[in-house]
């Protein structure tokens, strides 16, 4: 079953060794749970550079896939140890880009949770960034009506 949540995440870049900048996001999504793998959704928003792109990430036990469709289009998968290489699609164009995973932490539950990802991503085999990925997911709360008004 399908939960209204809310999702925060920071993205913090830089170069190898000193992080730069960051962006923070938060948004409403869809969140599910079924043991094993958390799956969620959310759009994303002129605050990511991304409006009009859904994404959704699945948690697996082993790695992280994320899939973005829309105005971007890429799917990426984080397994630590592992180099990926995808397709990163834009409005401007199109580019190979290259992630090497250096760790990944995640604790989700029925209710939600939180993961970090620790990568470096190159484009055409020339260093673009270090990144740490936060993801916390919260389930949102249904507003309480108060009976007693004396």
């Amino acid at each position: 079953m399908m939960k209204d949540v809310v999702i925060y995440i920071r993205t913090l870049f830089g170069t190898d060794g000193e992080e730069q900048d960051s962006i923070d996001f938060t948004t409403d999504g869809l969140y599910t749970y079924d043991g094993d793998t958390a799956c969620l959704t959310y759009l994303e928003t002129d605050v990511t550079g991304m409006e009009g792109t859904r994404t959704s990430v699945m948690v697996m036990p082993d790695k992280v896939v994320v899939d973005r469709d829309g105005t971007v289009t890429s799917r990426m998968v984080f397994r630590p140890g592992e180099k990926h290489a995808f397709l990163y699609d834009t409005p401007v164009g199109s580019a190979t880009m290259h992630m090497d995973t250096r760790g990944l932490s995640s604790r989700f539950n029925e209710h939600g949770g939180h993961m970090e990802i620790d990568y470096v991503m190159d484009m055409e085999h020339a260093f673009a960034s270090r990144n740490r990925f936060r993801l916390t997911v919260k389930e949102q709360k249904q507003a309480r009506r108060d009976t007693n008004h004396g």
